[in-house]
């Protein structure tokens, strides 16, 4: 909208289309970002377009996700990425350097510049002016081939942040109102824009904690102005250059408004099993806690883990608890070695875990049967923790380390343990970029070095004349990536499809890969038939890669949500939205489907035609709707976006 900082920076990286919310457009990417969970198939797609080096102007490689080296995968995996980067123009950031969203707001990211990473919380960098945002790896590897992002122009949700936080009250709290207000469907196509004179009370590192969560809300991105405390972050970081003041007009006109005034938010927390269901701490005060974890790329700066020390300084956490405390980058943990803050953390009796996703994304510490966790991550998702029947309650650093000493969840505003500790930092923080690799000038005698467990990008089968096959699975609500493709113990197959898809809705319906394969091997297709929000959550497109594989044409959904839409159309599959409930639940397991002439009802549907669909079991048919871009409209012709790009380049 009108002067919003938002369409600012839309404006300057515009390559094509109208900046009118709901149109489609394309918009020049200064940076990328990609980690190690994403990254190996994002730089196997860059590879297969034959270029020697990137072309925007910042690729980082971060490894920050499959750090535990159980087996041979993840450290060939590391090694690949390694070797890739070094022969395609790519910064390596080493395991131990920390998590990439924190890590890039220390080092990389500037203000006003456009971010594009292979992680759904690449919003993060909104803190510093930035346009960051989430996509599948394949975007991110057109990116770094110079390709402008394809994205629909968003609406622009203005936040307005008016008073100041109180002792207790976090950042955390801010984003989970925010949460509690709008939800977690609803949002496609939005951007959350703060303002108000609340927003220079908050350090950018509180603002990174707002931005990221942003995405659990399933908007595009969400933006901070950059102003004085941008500048003095900035400058501590030895990165002066990086500042460019920047702010939405006094006259802005928003698509919509929410205020929220700092100084009546109270201490809150996300409720099992979603980011959405969030409720006041002291309802919950009471409830025998099992685990503490702080930590992920939510909560893990210096000053969220000063604060949580300054918590538990001379005390001990509970007999019954198991604390973990994971830094979120090197810097971090060595300030926190210095200062004294990890010595408090030792003292009271944490256990010091790597610089790394590691817990958020159950790679590790998942917790015991129906325990009760509190996290200070961004997902609380059925399962995501690596044990399906245990609780996990998403709050601030402060909450957990109370909980962590009393053993239950404990309101701040209801103890007698401590006061509210009153944490500033006004000295530079440590640079030290030993763990970045950078690549050399001339990389000519750079060999790519790969695995056994390294496979290729599969290939994306060609639209048929016709789509015929049945419904391989039907799920409800809120489907998430994490319930498509498992993570934690699985995460090592994300380089090799035939093997990762084999897990396909393995906690869902462990037989669905079978089911489809056998449909795929007939030459029959298969179809997904979903509730609202199918796809909320991570960025992974391997829940469109290996779906793709498997023979899957079409996903038939109530609503889709915004980056898996986008990996959909990216692999080829139909992303159709069902009309109505009624429409859904009379559509049956294993009914016979047909679309007819998919191709001529993909170009009609840019005319706003639905697409029609046959129930030869039911004996209906169904109009769906394909809300589609042109490019995607051509994608989707052209089996994949690697295919339409390979043709492309002939």
């Amino acid at each position: 909208m009108k002067g919003t900082l938002t369409y600012k920076i839309l404006k300057e990286h515009l390559v094509s289309g109208q900046l009118e919310a709901g149109c489609p457009v394309e918009i020049r990417i200064d940076q990328t970002l990609t980690q190690d969970a994403t990254g190996t198939m994002a730089y196997l797609q860059f590879e297969s377009l034959g270029l020697d080096r990137v072309r925007n102007e910042l690729a980082v490689s971060y490894v920050d996700h499959n750090t535990i080296q159980v087996g041979f995968e993840n450290a060939d995996d590391h090694r690949y990425l390694q070797s890739v980067a070094a022969k395609k123009g790519v910064v390596f950031s080493r395991a131990g350097n920390g998590i990439c969203h924190q890590v890039h707001l220390e080092r990389f990211g500037q203000c006003g510049k456009t971010l594009l990473g292979s992680d759904s919380h690449t919003p993060t960098g909104g803190a510093l002016g930035m346009i960051a945002i989430g996509s599948g790896g394949l975007d991110v590897a057109l990116a770094m081939a110079g390709v402008p992002f394809s994205l629909v122009c968003p609406r622009v949700v203005e936040i307005r942040l008016t008073g100041k936080l109180r002792g207790f009250v976090t950042a955390k709290d801010v984003i989970l109102a925010v949460l509690q207000h709008f939800g977690v469907k609803g949002n496609v196509n939005t951007v959350f824009e703060y303002t108000g004179e609340g927003v220079r009370t908050l350090s950018v590192p509180e603002r990174a904690t707002i931005c990221n969560m942003g995405a659990e809300c399933g908007v595009t991105c969400s933006l901070f102005p950059s102003d004085e405390i941008t500048k003095d972050f900035l400058e501590r970081q030895h990165r002066g250059e990086a500042f460019r003041a920047m702010s939405a007009a006094e006259d802005a006109l928003y698509d919509d408004s929410f205020e929220i005034d700092l100084s009546s938010l109270e201490p809150l927390a996300a409720c099992p099993h979603s980011p959405g269901n969030v409720r006041p701490v002291r309802e919950l005060r009471g409830l025998k806690t099992d685990q503490v974890l702080i930590g992920s790329c939510t909560n893990s700066s210096y000053l969220d883990l000063v604060t949580a020390s300054r918590i538990l300084e001379g005390r001990r956490i509970a007999d019954t608890v198991s604390f973990g405390v994971a830094p979120g980058s090197r810097q971090v943990l060595m300030m926190i070695t210095e200062d004294g803050t990890l010595e408090r953390f030792i003292k009271a009796g944490a256990r010091i875990l790597e610089s790394a996703c590691g817990f958020c994304i159950g790679n590790h510490q998942s917790p015991s049967t129906d325990a009760v966790s509190l996290r200070t991550n961004n997902r609380n998702f059925e399962g995501r923790s690596g044990t399906k029947s245990a609780n996990v309650y998403l709050v601030s650093p402060v909450v957990a380390a109370l909980s962590s000493i009393t053993g239950e969840i404990t309101d701040p505003f209801d103890q007698n343990i401590v006061s509210a500790p009153e944490v500033s930092f006004s000295g530079d923080f440590i640079c030290d970029d030993g763990l970045l690799i950078f690549p050399p000038s001339d990389a000519s005698g750079v060999e790519i070095v790969r695995g056994p467990n390294i496979g290729q990008p599969p290939q994306c089968p060609s639209l048929p004349d016709m789509l015929r096959g049945e419904v391989s699975l039907k799920v409800g609500d809120k489907i998430t990536t994490d319930h498509i493709m498992p993570a934690g113990a699985r995460l090592k197959y994300r380089s090799n499809i035939p093997v990762y898809s084999q897990f396909v809705f393995e906690n869902v319906d462990a037989s669905f890969h079978q089911r489809s394969a056998a449909l795929r091997d007939e030459g029959r297709a298969s179809f997904i038939v979903a509730g609202y929000s199918y796809g909320q959550g991570s960025s992974r497109e391997h829940a469109a890669i290996c779906p793709m594989y498997l023979g899957v044409r079409a996903v038939m959904a109530l609503s889709i949500e915004r980056i898996h839409q986008a990996n959909l159309c990216n692999f080829g599959i139909l992303p159709l939205t069902i009309a109505s409930q009624q429409d859904y639940e009379e559509i049956k397991m294993s009914d016979e489907l047909v679309i007819d002439n998919p191709a001529l009802q993909i170009k009609r549907s840019l005319e706003g035609h639905p697409v029609e669909v046959r129930d030869l079991t039911g004996g209906k048919t169904y109009f769906m709707k394909l809300s589609v871009t042109p490019l995607q409209a051509e994608m989707l012709l052209k089996g994949g976006r690697l295919n339409q790009i390979r043709e492309a380049l002939k």
